[in-house]
């Protein structure tokens, strides 16, 4: 008999775990980047409605129709007759955490110039 019996078994207990930590991994980093690029266009369909002089009530409410569901908005009015939207979202890892667990938080912002402003 030869001294390798049962390592295969032993190498894959060891690689199946780290194999499944980089999975999860990997679909955050894809949940993640779907999440931002949602609160990039909540964010820009938001400024284009503000630079439309939109009542703040429906820019709200168009954001938060477009944005991730836990998504926080914030409107900005800016110098030189610019407005901004920012929508920024939590992203959770993936797992039995209890409650909030860790996360990452990402988001977007989007300038628009105020239609007949000058500036």
């Amino acid at each position: 008999m030869t001294r390798d019996r049962g390592s295969a078994t032993a190498e894959a207990a060891v690689v199946l775990p780290a194999l499944l930590a980089v999975t999860v991994l990997c679909v955050w980093a894809v949940a993640s980047v779907a999440v931002h690029l949602q609160c990039l266009d909540a964010a820009r369909t938001g400024a284009r409605a503000l630079a439309r002089d939109e009542a703040p009530e429906r820019v709200l409410a168009v954001v938060q129709e477009a944005a991730p569901g836990s998504a926080r908005v914030r409107v900005l009015h800016l110098d030189g007759g610019l407005v901004a939207v920012e929508v920024t979202a939590r992203v959770a890892l993936p797992g039995p955490w209890p409650g909030d667990g860790p996360g990452l938080s990402v988001g977007g912002r989007a300038v628009a110039a105020q239609e007949g402003a000058t500036g």
